[in-house]
């Protein structure tokens, strides 16, 4: 593939940080505060397009599929980032949203030269893990362009897979190998090519969405409240607590005795209370309505 980095507009020059290395500490924060207010409404115009593929994730998870973010660098990091992410907010495994970066889990913190040069390894990053016509795969990459990323695209339509393609480029290689992109455009960066900046937060609130608009979806949210939280540590014992008496008004310690009556989960416990049942049909309703704790109280 030819590389013309003239043609992408996160490798172009600021003109408006032209003078970055004359300009004060408060000078260079306040520059790249005034760029990264225009990264939401980059955003603004595609959401059309995200909401699309939020639609296909909630149809592949709900199939019993998975999602694959895909990238390298900073895109990988943040795939992999959100899909962590994803266990303990929601109650998900970690083979519900999965984030693949090139070079493997020791590339997110240390880059593992020529990995994302490979389309090779795109493709058999998908291959290793069975990939199935059920799951969703979503390239993401700032320059659009991504060796590793188009295998991954190219091998997921082979299988039959609905994909996306995260960038900040218009027009893009990999925007063009999936069946959907998602462009968000934001301009060049305060310092010229480093996409970890305005790029790299629109692919993160992107991703937001995505995971967060999924969970909701699947019926891992009750009202805004993520009742499928995992109690792994004592905050989140507490937060179980506060969910359950926000969801239902009940006292600390009343939340306490059905969290603990549900065997530990909180949209069971919920359910109990509004419904006024016990563990064992709260969980029947639940398995009823999918999930979805508003149609489980009806």
């Amino acid at each position: 593939m030819s590389l013309n980095l003239d043609k992408m507009t996160t490798e172009t020059r600021n003109p408006s940080t032209m003078e970055l290395d004359t300009m004060t500490p408060l000078e260079v924060v306040t520059a790249m505060n005034r760029e990264d207010a225009n990264v939401p409404a980059a955003i603004q115009p595609i959401l059309p397009q995200i909401a699309r593929v939020v639609e296909w994730a909630i149809q592949s998870v709900e199939a019993g599929g998975r999602v694959f973010y895909l990238g390298a660098g900073t895109s990988g990091r943040l795939g992999v980032l959100d899909a962590a992410e994803c266990p303990p907010t929601f109650g998900v495994s970690d083979d519900v949203i999965i984030g693949l970066i090139a070079g493997g889990d020791q590339a997110f913190l240390k880059a593992v030269e020529g990995a994302e040069d490979s389309r090779e390894l795109g493709r058999e990053d998908l291959e290793s893990r069975g990939l199935t016509k059920n799951d969703l795969v979503i390239g993401i990459a700032a320059s659009g362009r991504t060796p590793y990323v188009l295998g991954a695209l190219d091998y997921a339509k082979q299988v039959g897979c609905h994909t996306a393609a995260i960038s900040c480029n218009a027009g893009c290689a990999i925007g063009q190998a999936a069946e959907l992109a998602v462009e968000a455009v934001v301009g060049p960066e305060v310092l010229t090519g480093s996409t970890r900046l305005k790029a790299g937060t629109a692919q993160k609130l992107i991703l937001n969405m995505i995971s967060t608009a999924t969970m909701v979806g699947v019926g891992k949210v009750y009202q805004n409240l993520m009742v499928d939280v995992m109690q792994t540590n004592e905050k989140l014992h507490r937060r179980a607590e506060k969910i359950v008496t926000e969801a239902t008004g009940v006292s600390q310690e009343e939340a306490r005795h059905s969290i603990d009556l549900a065997g530990g989960s909180v949209k069971t416990a919920i359910t109990m209370i509004l419904a006024g049942c016990g563990a064992d049909e709260a969980r029947a309703r639940l398995e009823q309505a999918k999930g979805h704790v508003r149609d489980a109280i009806r």
